[in-house]
Formats: C-alpha cells, sequence, structure tokens
C-alpha cells in the first residue's frame, strides 16, 4: 500500500541572495494511511509551509512530495487542482468558506464537484454536520454562524468523501473544549477509516490525540516521538481507534 503521503529532503526557500529564508530544509516525512501525525515547533519553524507544501498548494524548491503514491512535481496545474479536490481535505485557520453557501451547501460541494449527485451530497453533508452538532445551522450562510461554528463546518467538509489526506492547521484553535473535543473525534473516525491526517498544532493536548508527534525547528524536523499523555477524556477517546 502506497503511504499517504511522502516528503524526501523538501526544501522551500523565499527570496534571493542576502535575503533568502529558507523555510523548510531537507525535511522527511511518510504518513501512512490510517496514520495522524502532530506537527509541533515554535513559530516561524515551517509547520505551516509543510502543510502547504504538501498539500500541492505551493512548490518545493527541491526534494519529491508524493501523494497516494503519485509524484506532485510533475503533474499539470489542472491535475493537481484535481487531486487536491479528490484526495486531499483542508482546515484552515481563516475557515475559506464560501459566502453564498450554507453551510451544507458548503460541506456537500467537494462532493458534487467531484460528481456525486445533489441530494446524496447533501445528505452525507449533513451526516458530517450532524456529528459536529450543527444540524441546526446547515441552512445558515457562514456570515451567521460564530468563529467556532464556521471551524466546525470547515472540518465537515474537510472529511466528507473519499479523502486520502487530511491536511489541518490548527483545527481546533476557535473551539472551546468540548466542541474541539467534537472535531478531533471527527477526525480520528477519519483516520479509522484509512485517511492519513497531518495537523500543525501548538497545543499538547490536541497532540495527545496524534500516532506520533513531529517537532521542527527552523525549517527541519529535529525529533520525533510519541504524544505526551493528555487529559483523561482525550486518552479515552483516542483509545477507541
Amino acid at each position: 500500500m502506497n503511504a499517504a503521503l511522502e516528503m524526501t529532503q523538501v526544501s522551500k526557500s523565499y527570496g534571493e541572495g542576502a535575503s533568502t529564508v529558507q523555510a523548510l530544509q531537507s525535511v522527511d516525512l511518510i504518513v501512512q494511511p490510517g496514520e495522524l501525525v502532530a506537527i509541533m515547533g515554535p513559530s516561524g519553524s515551517g509547520k505551516s509551509t509543510l502543510l502547504t507544501i504538501a498539500g500541492t498548494l505551493e512548490e518545493a524548491t527541491s526534494g519529491s512530495v508524493c501523494v497516494d503514491g503519485r509524484e506532485t512535481s510533475s503533474m499539470s496545474r489542472n491535475d493537481r487542482a484535481r487531486l487536491r479536490r479528490r484526495s486531499i481535505g483542508y482546515v484552515f485557520q481563516d475557515f475559506n468558506l464560501l459566502a453564498g453557501l450554507t453551510a451544507a451547501e458548503n460541506v456537500s460541494l467537494p462532493l458534487e464537484l467531484d460528481g456525486t449527485r445533489g441530494k446524496a451530497a447533501r445528505a452525507i453533508a449533513l451526516e458530517a454536520l450532524d456529528e459536529l452538532g450543527l444540524t441546526d445551522r446547515a441552512g445558515h450562510f457562514p456570515d451567521e454562524l460564530s468563529g467556532g461554528e464556521r471551524q466546525r463546518v470547515a472540518i465537515a467538509r474537510a472529511v466528507v468523501g473519499d479523502r486520502r489526506l487530511l491536511l489541518a492547521d490548527e483545527p481546533t484553535g476557535a473551539l472551546d473544549s468540548v466542541n474541539g473535543e467534537g472535531v478531533m473525534r471527527l477526525v480520528r473516525a477519519a483516520c479509522k477509516r484509512g485517511v492519513a491526517g497531518v495537523m500543525v498544532t501548538h497545543d499538547a493536548q490536541l497532540a495527545s490525540w496524534a500516532d506520533r508527534v513531529v517537532f521542527l525547528r527552523d525549517g527541519r524536523v529535529v525529533d520525533q516521538s510519541l504524544p505526551a499523555p493528555g487529559p483523561e477524556s482525550l486518552l479515552s477517546a483516542a483509545s477507541d481507534r
């Protein structure tokens, strides 16, 4: 079985000459189907850059990135867009919801773009929203939702469909502990189905849901370990994998 994500000697630099900033330096990372990996490190360590390159939103300066066994640098722009739509789910810090669509329509849109009929796509979207306690908000537009509700809609959109890879940047940053735990239960359920997850976090309690924690500093992987034990509720949920 192919690794869901394989990054080999990936480097990324911005600028030229004396003003060059090295965001990533020779990063190796393999994430298997069903595995959840937390990426931790200080601000400016390259965590978000790693996510955007893993998700083909930007290209590495050097090195190789494979998603589901497919080398992405050799793909056309259209092929990369198709890969993102079909195989990669994203959760951004700014949510990236479409203002003119309801919560249910935002969640069902990727399914419909990939050929799922409207009624079936809506049923899947409503089920995902229900798991996150948003059934009564399904018909509301993003500007009618709180920040925490928009975050949960973004999570629902990222996990629906036949995803191979889930990329999340601080996925519970706008949520209280109860709703944050609900989000992580949904992420773990996706991993149990075989989705590979990579999440950036500053929160050690959130990292306790992961199978492995990768630490970045100055654009380099400096350590990998099992997560530290978290609160009892998190350990209980994480053990049900």
